[in-house]
């Protein structure tokens, strides 16, 4: 749906002429209590999605069901509705009758920290007046504060796998009167390893419960979990009509050839087209976000960064100042593509090809949300072309040969709407933003809580240095179980994937500097012998001076 016709069903469910208005099909007509709708009708939600309007005659019956919907189609609110609706809040009758009153009764399990945040403030949004409590539960964050929210009660539960187990392990996080479950981007956890743990909690729930999955893909092993850990699922496909490729119809896509030096001056220029707002730009590695991002700030634009060497309050710092607009440019490496869900992004720009057509789909699916049009900008290196060639195979977009591209070239202005004449600095006139620094830094309370680059690795996040669940397996999946150490370091001599999905970079040079100051002492230490025994052969020169 459009925002045309988002608007346009607004204006006729308020029309008292009212002839037409009963062909809107709204939230009220799938039987959605009038607290739920009302507090969507607020925020502008009146009409369903596809997915939310296949979704919600089942969910809200009890049924399982396994839901397979591109990103960006507005599945969590097919899911959180049903969860809403069938908890039973502290102000409704039989609450005090519930076995355990303010044990949770849903709980949503989601691959990422930012998918979790996200996933809860819609379900907030969308519960504001239904006196439901939302509680999210994830790493990066001191333990007290949400064992103090489970404590005082909770009704629903969002969280990533790592820390939802280790709650459950110390006996917080009670999960035997939970009714409702739901498994979210389940391909992603997959990805990512975290199968084993979502199992882990599935079989800590009561075994008669309604579960709900989620997928953009459904590979094998996902299938096979869905058969083992649920009943008679109904298979939700929900997809827009005309919406036939791989592809979301509502993106368009460039790619082009460019020349790394060039870069810079090419994406500030495309920052700088007509229509263009927040924006994210994907790097293949950290060093590349910062890199990027400071040198973009420098040229007048309103950017920040995010990725895993951030802390969580750094990155949370990030991400509100791009909703809040206080910045429109974020650039990011891989550990947003599912984190990030804001639904006027209008650019999304890959600095370099990404690994394969699954990461492409992943990071352009950040715009062209909820039926709003976007545009994707891909860069392909020389050396990366053969890569190029391999995705757009498998995805079939007509783009074998992209086009070699320079900052000064006239198609490019052409096919991006750039005015003619711009140049690779934003004028001080239309510098209207602020900036991150604008945005509150929370302290969160854990060891990563801030910007230290370092501190925000979650095999850090030990209690007391006795270490958690959590450090090894959310801070260094791949990697030597050495988060339960206080920090997860012997496995940082190998590529790997965070909790996150946000490839790791090697520590063989790290390693190497180890060696070093390794050697550095011990020669040291042999020194400071030697002297001992000079000293203790009699001479008294040094107590003399």
């Amino acid at each position: 749906m459009t925002e045309k016709t988002a608007e346009s069903a607004e204006g006729l469910a308020q029309d008292d002429g009212g002839e037409t208005a009963e062909s809107v099909v709204t939230f009220a007509d799938f039987n959605v209590r009038p607290e739920i709708v009302e507090a969507l009708a607020e925020k502008g939600i009146i009409t369903p999605f596809p997915i939310q309007a296949e979704t919600l005659p089942i969910a809200l019956g009890g049924y399982d069901i396994i839901g397979q919907a591109k990103t960006g189609t507005g599945k969590t609110l097919g899911f959180g509705i049903p969860a809403l609706q069938r908890v039973t809040a502290p102000q409704d009758p039989g609450f005090d009758e519930l076995p355990v009153p303010g044990a949770p009764q849903a709980l949503v399990v989601a691959p990422t920290r930012e998918l979790a945040v996200q996933v809860a403030s819609d379900i907030k949004v969308a519960g504001s007046t239904r006196g439901a409590r939302v509680a999210t539960i994830y790493g990066g964050r001191a333990y007290e504060p949400q064992i103090e929210e489970l404590q005082r009660g909770v009704e629903i539960v969002v969280g990533t796998p790592g820390r939802l187990i280790d709650l459950h392990r110390q006996r917080h996080l009670k999960l035997k009167n939970v009714q409702i479950v739901v498994l979210d981007e389940a391909d992603e956890m997959l990805d990512l390893g975290f199968l084993p743990d979502v199992e882990t909690i599935l079989g800590a729930l009561p075994p008669v419960r309604q579960t709900m999955l989620f997928s953009a893909t459904m590979p094998g092993p996902v299938v096979s979990m869905a058969r083992r850990y649920m009943t008679k699922p109904t298979h939700i496909s929900a997809a827009d009509p005309l919406d036939e490729g791989v592809t979301k119809k509502d993106i368009r896509q460039v790619v082009y050839r460019a020349h790394h030096l060039d870069k810079d001056e090419v994406v500030a220029r495309i920052l700088q087209a007509e229509g263009r707002g927040r924006t994210i730009v994907f790097t293949r590695t950290k060093r590349q976000a910062d890199r990027l991002s400071t040198e973009l700030i420098s040229r007048g634009f309103a950017a920040g960064a995010i990725h895993g060497d951030l802390g969580q309050g750094a990155r949370e710092q990030a991400l509100r100042a791009f909703r809040n607009e206080k910045i429109d440019v974020l650039v990011a490496t891989d550990v947003a593509a599912r984190g990030i869900d804001v639904t006027d992004v209008t650019h999304v720009i890959n600095l370099t090809a990404p690994d394969d057509e699954k990461t492409y789909l992943h990071r352009i699916g950040r715009t062209g949300r909820a039926g709003q049009k976007g545009t994707a900008v891909t860069f392909v290196d020389w050396e990366d072309v053969p890569r190029w060639k391999l995705i757009n195979r498998a995805l079939d977009l007509g783009i074998d040969d992209p086009v070699e591209t320079y900052s000064s070239s006239p198609h490019l202005f052409a096919d991006l709407d750039i005015p003619k004449g711009t140049k690779g600095r934003l004028p001080r006139h239309k510098r209207s933003k602020t900036n991150l620094d604008d945005e509150t830094l929370e302290d969160l309370g854990g060891p990563s809580a801030g910007k230290g680059r370092g501190g925000s690795r979650e095999g850090r996040d030990s209690r007391s240095g006795g270490g958690s669940r959590e450090g090894a397996r959310e801070g260094s999946r791949g990697g030597s179980r050495g988060g339960s150490r206080g920090g997860s370091r012997g496995g940082r001599d190998r590529t790997r994937r965070s909790s996150d999905g946000e490839r790791q970079e090697s520590g063989e040079k790290q390693n190497g500097t180890t060696a070093s100051a390794q050697s550095e002492e011990a020669s040291g230490g042999q020194r400071r012998r030697r002297r001992r025994r000079r000293t203790g052969s009699g001479s008294n020169s040094s107590s003399g001076d």
